[in-house]
């Protein structure tokens, strides 16, 4: 019985440890998607930025028209890198989304088993003899406990 005590208090501290991981994954999952969301909005509103002035039409040289046109493909460059970086924060954030399906899986795994243990430390408990006297107590006193044996 105590063996099976000291079995369950493991469980119980590696369900603990499981559940710190599981929330370190949720940290993790929460940043990998803000990092999207900023990203996402940071290539909408440069690509927003590139088109609007892409479609000025008040220069009034050729030089300004020059100088504008190399900043918008600037800006388009720019809109560009940064929707790679937020497809790449998507594969991030889904990953971290796994990683964090895998941690809870694993915690409640443990959690399962440390309450199967429980229940089995309980049973047995239950069914526990009430008496103080073992199976070997009656072998002593000659094998019986009816009061019809050697030694009644």
């Amino acid at each position: 019985m105590k063996a099976e005590r000291a079995k369950l208090k493991r469980l119980q501290r590696l369900e603990k440890v499981r559940a710190i991981a599981k929330q370190v994954a949720v940290t993790e999952a929460a940043r990998a998607e803000s990092t999207l969301s900023q990203l996402q909005t940071l290539a909408t509103r440069t690509g927003q930025l590139a088109n609007d002035y892409a479609s000025r039409t008040d220069m009034a040289t050729g030089a300004e028209l020059s100088r504008m046109g190399r900043f918008a493909a600037g800006l388009q460059g720019i809109r560009a890198t940064t929707q790679a970086d937020a497809e790449r924060a998507a594969a991030i954030a889904d990953k971290r989304q796994q990683d964090l399906a895998a941690a809870e899986r694993r915690r409640a795994a443990v959690e399962e088993r440390a309450t199967a243990q429980a229940r089995q430390i309980a049973a047995k408990s239950q069914y526990a003899p009430l008496t103080g006297r073992t199976p070997r107590d009656g072998a002593k006193s000659g094998g019986s406990t009816d009061g019809t044996g050697p030694n009644a």
